[in-house]
């Protein structure tokens, strides 16, 4: 039952992000309701296949790449619900949709059934570091998107020839300003991670720190985004400079985030 839960939720989501890329290829104005209704089914659905899998393993269900692309995927569209409802933008589901199609598509693929926590993850500050830290790159990602939204807005604004979407993004300000207020709440929420992260780590392998891969990619990931606020508030950059911060920051989360698995010998791993 929960297998088929998500399996909708992913085509849900999936139509979703289709409608919200047509709709900005072809200009489509009333869509966007439509949009928010497939995603908010698909959430319904989305969650419930969580909190099943929640119940039946007794743990946050973040283990194997399967749950955890499932995961960030939820918490992306959680905050997306908050941010639609807070600023009203329509648009900005065709620039986070996909994201969560992508990560959506690579749980389907992944292998799906459910898996015991080892016993030396049972602890609770490693559940607390992996639920901050999820929630820290579901902002991020947002950020990621409305750091583009807010590139191809000062485009249009320096083209001669605006484009009809042109006139459906947001102003520059207000992107600006969803940007660094998502970079405030996703740069405490890792930082928070990170030391919680830590803790648990010193309880099951004995050691706070290991410097290992995944661990220096965070330290990246804490480095590009507390750049970021240092240059907001210290120095004032706005705009495109704080914009090309969060994808680059949020490239960095993607590269830890599949990077141990893939590429580098990590004990972080989802596999």
């Amino acid at each position: 039952m929960e297998d088929i839960l998500f399996k909708l939720a992913f085509v849900l989501y999936f139509i979703a992000a289709i409608m919200g890329i047509c709709g900005i290829l072809k200009g489509g104005k009333g869509s966007s309701k439509i949009i928010h209704l497939f995603v908010g089914s698909g959430f319904l659905m989305h969650t419930a296949n969580i909190v099943y899998r929640y119940i039946a393993m007794g743990h946050l269900p973040a283990v194997g790449m399967h749950e955890a692309s499932s995961f960030f995927a939820w918490c992306i569209v959680l905050l997306f619900f908050f941010l639609k409802y807070r600023y009203q933008i329509g648009i900005m589901g065709s620039f986070i949709l996909p994201i969560v199609s992508i990560l959506m598509l690579i749980a389907l693929i992944s292998p799906g059934e459910m898996r015991p926590l080892s016993p030396i993850l049972q602890d609770y500050w490693l559940e607390v570091h992996t639920l901050l830290a999820f929630l820290s790159y579901a902002a991020f990602a947002v950020a990621f998107g409305i750091g583009i939204m807010y590139l191809i807005q000062e485009y249009y604004l320096k083209s001669r020839h605006p484009r009809e979407l042109f006139q459906r993004l947001p102003s520059l300000q207000v992107l600006d300003e969803i940007n660094y207020r998502l970079i405030v709440i996703g740069f405490p929420l890792f930082t928070l991670a990170i030391i919680a992260g830590a803790i648990g780590a010193e309880a099951a392998w004995g050691a706070y720190w290991r410097w290992d891969p995944k661990e220096i990619l965070a330290l990246i990931i804490w480095g590009v985004y507390a750049l970021a606020l240092f240059v907001r508030l210290a120095i004032g950059w706005k705009g495109r400079k704080i914009a090309a911060l969060s994808i680059a920051g949020f490239s960095t989360v993607l590269f830890a985030f599949f990077g141990a698995d893939l590429f580098l010998k990590s004990i972080h791993t989802f596999s």
